[in-house]
């Protein structure tokens, strides 16, 4: 579905874009085709797509694979893309909030690659949804905000460091990213873009039922980035058992979290 035919079918069935939705249409076949390829597609994949739009993606997901998921939250989409792929096999269409729906419904999302270009308006909080999920996906392949994205590879002590990153990075590891020019989208958002694919690590740094520790950790450590970790860290835990878990973790006493890697925030974590 090239823009003119994503225009002739929005006229034909009186649709208008909802900016508050976040809808930009990614309407462009060459960055359609280097998305799926970053999937690394196979006959026997299950893919989640989140906010499929008018289906471009889609097609070429269910084109390369076994099973695609596909949740709107727009009710004119559902419609139109039950007609576009009316009793499709392997094709799976939920009318549903995304972030609701995730956090409502968990499931075992280990054998599945998310592939999608995700609602800018909802995208980061829906990344860290599935991130964080104590079986997360194997492979999650995203187009973002180009700021989105430099926050999700970021390093630390860089401008772009912080929660998301920490939050993406406890069980993903940020792989290659291309940007996409504004014109490939319909409307043309205000914002650069670009999609990155993100690896589910093969060891992971913390077991699951540590993860929520490590949240409570790392969103306190930022709560206030001028100030010493040690002494946000003490608001909620001893400060001696701060004092004890950062030594252990080999953080400074005056760190701040800016300045900190996931490994050692993983090992404060496992030592508070």
């Amino acid at each position: 579905m090239n823009l003119g035919e994503m225009r002739r079918w929005m006229d034909a069935h009186g649709l208008q874009l909802t900016r508050s939705l976040g809808q930009n249409f990614l309407h462009d076949g060459n960055q359609l085709r280097r998305i799926a390829a970053a999937a690394e597609l196979s006959p026997s994949d299950t893919i989640l797509e989140i906010g499929p739009g008018l289906g471009p993606l889609t097609e070429l997901l269910l084109a390369g694979s076994r099973q695609v998921t596909a949740v709107e939250v727009d009710a004119r989409l559902v419609a139109a893309l039950k007609e576009r792929f009316p009793d499709r096999p392997g094709f799976e269409l939920l009318h549903a909030d995304a972030l609701a729906w995730l956090r409502d419904s968990p499931r075992d999302w280990s054998h599945t690659k998310l592939v999608a270009n995700l609602p800018y308006s909802v995208g980061s909080p829906i990344l860290v949804e599935l991130a964080l999920a104590a079986r997360p996906p194997e492979r999650m392949v995203v187009t973002l905000q180009w700021e989105v994205i430099q926050r999700l590879m970021a390093k630390p002590g860089g401008e772009h460091y912080g929660l998301l990153s920490l939050l993406a990075g406890i069980q993903f590891s940020a792989g290659p990213h291309f940007k996409i020019p504004r014109d490939c989208f319909f409307p043309a958002p205000d914002v650069d873009s670009a999609c990155l694919t993100l690896f589910r690590r093969p060891q992971p740094l913390l077991p699951a039922a540590k993860i929520p520790t490590f949240v409570r950790v790392v969103k306190q450590a930022f709560s206030q980035r001028r100030k010493m970790m040690r002494k946000l860290l003490g608001s909620i835990w001893p400060p001696a058992a701060v004092d004890t878990a950062m030594a252990a973790a080999g953080i400074a006493p005056d760190a701040r979290a800016e300045t900190v890697d996931i490994v050692r925030f993983s090992e404060l974590t496992r030592h508070l």
